[in-house]
């Protein structure tokens, strides 16, 4: 069938990316076409993009993206979880994103990477909540074990995965750290749950306002994505015994082994869920009650339609964002 494909022949700045006509094939054994309708933006997609993710895309005429809400048109042989007219949300963790990116108006995805999208969740929803909802779940509830009174410390909290980090840690009953580089972004945060909004830039010392939030004796738990030379101050934020958990690298240059024995580090990645099938369950289980109670509510900062694909990343790189990007599709 003929689809219009967000691709790119080169890494660089969001310029790169182009919207184009291409054919997509049958889906084949395990795999899954499925109409997008909703497209959620996450920083790896700009690395990728740029060149500096963990792997390379193939080039010419690469996709992009991994995360999206939808319907099931048509499914391979072999497949029998969904079924066309099945919503669905699409969370691409561990594929490639050059021959199965979402960025299009349809997909061909594998079967495993759909999650069943319920009557009450909208494609807005559920483009928005999945990588990083399940991202802070797994880094803080799988992995930290986060409990109630416990501060956690989240850097980039503006970020969708801070945001839901936020949410999660107040909804168990923690207490949670924001760190911002912008001041500007203080109101969002104290409503989306923070108890203490921290500016990292321009405002004051870090590591001593945790040290009085917390009484002098540090957080149980601080959440990075930064990585960086900066890991090994941001470790003197975590109390005794505690720990500090990286999961992501926006920082690329090298990060010193920090050195405030005894700590936890600990480097999570997604993938440590979703290949566990009990654990994805829990994950999902935890998600879907949040969303129930109110406790757990994406923030979505804007949406652009398909055809703004280069506004939308460039929004994105410009830092400003609180809360999820969406790129909308119109068919």
């Amino acid at each position: 069938m003929e689809s219009r494909a967000v691709l790119f022949d080169r890494t660089g700045g969001p310029e790169v990316l182009r919207l184009e006509k291409v054919t997509l094939a049958e889906p084949g054994p395990g795999e899954v076409l499925v109409r997008i309708d909703a497209i959620g933006l996450n920083r790896g997609e700009a690395l990728f993009r740029s060149g500096g993710y963990w792997y390379e895309a193939t080039l010419p005429g690469s996709r992009l993206g991994g995360e999206a809400a939808g319907e099931v048109v048509a499914v391979g042989p072999g497949v029998a979880e969904v079924a066309p007219g099945d919503a669905v949300s699409v969370l691409a963790v561990g594929t490639t994103m050059s021959g199965s990116g979402v960025y299009g108006d349809h997909a061909v995805v594998p079967a495993s990477t759909l999650l069943p999208r319920p009557a009450d969740m909208d494609a807005l929803t559920g483009a928005a909540v999945w990588l990083s909802y399940l991202t802070a779940y797994g880094a803080l509830v799988e992995v930290g074990k986060v409990a109630p009174g416990d501060h956690v410390v989240v850097t980039a909290a503006s970020s969708s995965v801070g945001v839901a980090a936020i949410q999660i840690v107040a909804a168990l009953g923690g207490v949670p750290v924001a760190v911002t580089r912008s001041a500007d972004k203080e109101a969002q945060l104290r409503a989306a749950g923070a108890a203490h909004v921290l500016v990292a830039d321009g405002g004051p010392d870090v590591a001593a306002k945790v040290r009085e939030v917390t009484g002098d004796a540090g957080a149980r738990i601080v959440l990075d994505s930064v990585a960086g030379p900066g890991l090994a101050d941001l470790a003197t934020l975590v109390a005794r015994g505690g720990t500090l958990i990286v999961y992501g690298w926006l920082d690329p240059r090298p990060a010193p082994l920090p050195r405030n024995w005894p700590l936890n580090i600990w480097g999570y990645a997604l993938y440590a869920l979703v290949e566990d099938p009990e654990a994805l369950r829990r994950g999902q289980a935890f998600v879907h009650a949040g969303l129930r109670d109110g406790t757990l509510a994406p923030l979505i900062d804007r949406t652009f339609d398909l055809e703004e694909i280069v506004e939308a990343h460039r929004h994105m790189e410009a830092n400003g964002q609180v809360g999820k990007i969406v790129v909308t599709v119109r068919h």
